[in-house]
């Protein structure tokens, strides 16, 4: 069939840069302002539960649009997609920086979470764009960029709030997406693959419903109480209107994910795994700073400053970004499969170190350093067994859904750390050590659930030896 567009031509190596851009820009803006969020409630003359909305609106909104702009992409041309997510994404930045009060704020935020499709889009621009040889490496490469990407949000978000104030959190972002959506525009090909038919609005207004549904209570349970009327009738919607949108998903000539996909034995157990790594990663992140940051006089702690908290995770961020660049290239030797057994095992070894020794930073460091490895591991080798498991035309839905499943994760981690932190205060008012402890003994047992799914995911047929990838040699140059 004759193209009927013109294909922009661009090497390799520079498509991967400007998509690795725009993952990390995204990817650090999801907890950039996480560490701020006290400055912002002072700053903006707010409570501390309306400032919490400055991260659930986010994640409200990423949850919609990642899956439902993901199926645009692949039906429309996901270089054009990823444009109008960048877009939004700069605008929402923008509206951030200016906002006068706090509702302004949060809705900006929800525009911002438009820009979620970056991640499914970019994965399918790379299957489409890539030999089928270097996926596997440039997945790896993609996935590590999104997973250090949200801790070197953590790391910035101190330096960046005493230098420079709580705006820049969004100045920089939009100023980097800016430069990333002309760089997508200029250098990264239009999409050669499309797939015909017409988006199911019943089907993305039941997959809306029921996340949201099911993420408000998780992310605010605990403030309304989790026996409570709203929060059991919230969860219980949930329940409903998830099994209302399979049924119109298994009816429907067009999907917006296509249920047969997601019962693929290794597309399924890949992606329970990626919810409970969402869980213990998000919990990580929110908490492990939070844990620095005690005062001594609580009997545990170190009374770290924002940034002193931030810069004791580089480590983790570290180890991370190795573990995640050399999965690719590992996996003639080293299948996907094993990969993500490991990453789990290592994510089980340190969260049991954590909960057993904290007593110094260097404990903390190592631990985490470890917890780095296991998650760079396993985030890009759980990307690549979706991308490798489905077919092409669904690359971008079913990789949307995978970020959804791991975000969901994450909101339910952190919604049951936080319960679990604050059930043990003592009487100074600050945490006892007796929550983290609880907390990371929690994510252990997540750990190793993941471990067990990890060894049901089916195995692969185990790929040939590839020549060098000159790619990957160029980078690490």
């Amino acid at each position: 069939m004759p193209q009927l567009y013109h294909r922009k031509t661009t090497s390799p190596r520079l498509t991967l840069a400007v998509l690795a851009t725009v993952v990390a820009a995204f990817s650090m803006l999801q907890s950039l302002v996480t560490p701020a969020l006290p400055v912002m409630q002072h700053d903006l003359h707010t409570s501390a539960s309306t400032v919490t909305w400055v991260f659930t609106a986010l994640l409200l909104s990423v949850s919609v649009a990642t899956p439902l702009l993901g199926r645009i992409g692949d039906m429309v041309g996901k270089e054009r997609t990823l444009l109008i997510g960048l877009v939004a994404l700069a605008a929402g930045c923008l509206l951030a920086a200016l906002a006068p009060n706090i509702g302004v704020l949060i809705a900006a935020r929800v525009i911002q979470g438009l820009g979620g499709a970056v991640f499914p889009l970019s994965f399918g621009i790379i299957r489409d764009e890539f030999p089928a040889e270097r996926v596997p490496s440039v997945v790896g490469i993609v996935s590590a960029v999104i997973a250090a990407g949200g801790g070197l949000g953590i790391v910035l978000a101190g330096p960046i709030v005493e230098a420079l104030g709580w705006r820049w959190l969004f100045w920089i972002p939009l100023i980097v997406v800016t430069i990333a959506a002309v760089l997508v525009r200029r250098y990264v090909p239009e999409s050669p693959n499309r797939v015909p038919g017409r988006i199911d609005w019943l089907a993305a207004a039941l997959l809306s419903s029921w996340l949201i549904a099911l993420l408000l209570p998780l992310s605010l349970g605990r403030s309304w109480g989790w026996a409570s009327a709203r929060t059991i009738g919230l969860f219980a919607a949930a329940v409903v209107l998830a099994a209302a949108w399979i049924t119109v998903e298994l009816r429907s000539k067009n999907p917006l994910i296509d249920m047969r996909m997601m019962r693929i034995p290794a597309v399924w157990t890949t992606n329970l795994v990626a919810l409970l790594f969402g869980a213990a990663m998000f919990a990580v992140y929110a908490f492990v700073p939070q844990f620095l940051q005690i005062p001594e006089a609580a009997g545990f702690g170190f009374g770290s400053s924002v940034t002193q908290a931030g810069l004791l995770m580089l480590p983790m961020l570290v180890t991370m970004a190795i573990a995640g660049s050399l999965s690719g290239p590992m996996a003639p030797r080293f299948s996907v499969k094993a990969q993500v057994i490991w990453g789990s095992f290592l994510s089980l070894i340190a969260s049991v170190l954590f909960a057993s020794f904290h007593d110094a930073t260097w404990q903390v460091a190592l631990s985490t350093a470890i917890f780095g490895l296991g998650l760079g591991l396993a985030y890009a080798s759980m990307t690549s067994l979706i991308v490798q498991n489905v077919p092409r035309e669904q690359t971008g839905a079913a990789t949307g859904m995978n970020a959804n499943i791991r975000t969901i994760g994450g909101s339910l981690g952190t919604a049951i750390a936080s319960s679990i932190i604050t059930a043990h205060i003592q009487p100074s008012g600050l945490p006892a050590e007796a929550g983290f402890t609880d907390t990371f003994i929690l994510l252990s047992a997540f750990s190793a659930v993941a471990v067990l799914l990890a060894l049901a995911i089916p195995a692969a047929r185990r790929a040939q030896p590839a020549a060098p990838d000159p790619l990957l040699e160029e980078l690490v140059r």
